[in-house]
């Protein structure tokens, strides 16, 4: 019950702009770069999807297409289109997502960017509740600035992941099953939340 009592921290990233929707394209990109990183779900999810990515020949499309499924998970959102169950829903990606780092096995791509669009989309969905009611302006920078900053934070958790292997299965595997672990608590306690609203 404690962790849950920390869960307003965690949720800033919808509050970003202290309740107030971005007026400018300039407000708007810097509301779209900070959501993803100060949500600690949305976060945790694109660090342990760029990890389990740097396990995959080409697995930086597997990151394009989470960037592009969060793109049309928002313009559903903003479309009225409502994905009932949707924190919970993210949550789960995220507790999955980091079962799946742990296992340290790689995943055939093909079947993997299918799973991370589907993941985008949920991820996506969320994070236009904070833009929903905006001007064309601000909506344009905040898609731009969601988009930027996961493909920035996945590829560098990609390179990062790929420059541990190179040194060797004995240093990579342990920060692989910690960041599964961290990543997999992360949803846990979210999933907790979502279940108790």
């Amino acid at each position: 019950m404690a962790t849950l009592s920390l869960l307003p921290g965690l949720t800033w990233a919808h509050h970003f702009m202290e309740d107030q929707l971005p007026q400018t394209f300039a407000q708007g990109l810097l509301s779209g770069l900070a959501h993803p990183v100060i949500g600690a779900d949305h976060l945790a999810f694109i660090i342990a999807a760029g990890f389990l990515l740097g396990l995959i020949k080409r697995g930086m499309w597997g990151m394009v297409a989470f960037t592009l499924g969060s793109l049309l998970g928002a313009v559903l959102h903003l479309a009225q289109l409502n994905l009932p169950g949707g924190e919970a829903a993210v949550a789960l990606s995220v507790v999955l997502i980091g079962t799946v780092v742990i296992s340290d096995r790689p995943i055939a791509l093909s079947w993997l960017v299918g799973c991370l669009t589907l993941a985008g989309v949920l991820h996506g969905h969320a994070y236009a509740e904070s833009i929903f009611g905006a001007e064309p302006m601000p909506l344009g920078g905040y898609l731009m600035g969601f988009c930027f900053v996961q493909l920035g934070i996945g590829m560098a958790a990609l390179v990062l992941h790929r420059r541990l292997l190179a040194m060797g299965a004995h240093r990579a595997r342990p920060v692989s099953s910690a960041v599964g672990a961290v990543v997999g608590a992360v949803g846990v306690v979210f999933l907790a939340s979502a279940a108790a609203s």
